[in-house]
């Protein structure tokens, strides 16, 4: 039970680590989009960023529920 205990642990390890440099890789392009002053490219990947950040959350929140009725 240990060794399921410790896989769990690593993968979500890994997901976590997988998410935050998705997510940092959208801060940098922002930025810079943002310095080279390209609205329209800087608007989609903001609008990609939040929709990546929701996707996570809702995942996260649906697992959560689905642990809680089982």
């Amino acid at each position: 039970m240990g060794t399921i205990k410790n896989d769990r642990n690593t993968n979500a390890e890994t997901n976590i680590a997988l998410i935050n440099k998705i997510y940092e890789s959208f801060e940098a392009l922002e930025e810079t989009l943002g310095g080279l002053k390209l609205e329209e490219p800087l608007f989609i990947t903001y609008v990609a960023k939040k929709a990546f950040a929701k996707a996570v959350f809702d995942d996260k929140r649906k697992r959560s529920k689905k642990k809680i009725c089982q």
